[in-house]
């Protein structure tokens, strides 16, 4: 006997891909745990940092050197 899982799994995967993306976006809405405070609070955030960056507060680095410094820092430990 297959488990529930798995005949869910089954059939989901046998619809168009049209309708596994909509039922993939109904099962991650129903785990959403992310409150609207927390939203906001990563909206501010966000917007922060695009200031600090159009400002020249900050600077950008390319995700190669980003990578490359995070190989290096852990190198270090």
């Amino acid at each position: 006997m297959k488990s529930p899982v798995e005949e869910v799994v089954r059939k989901a995967l046998a619809l168009d891909e049209q309708d596994r993306a909509e039922v993939a976006a109904r099962l991650l809405d129903s785990l959403e745990s992310v409150e609207a405070d927390e939203e906001d609070a990563w909206a501010v955030e966000i917007e922060r940092r695009a200031t600090e960056l159009e400002s020249g507060a900050v600077q950008g680095v390319s995700w190669e050197e980003f990578q490359g410094r995070l190989l290096h820092s852990r190198r270090g430990r």
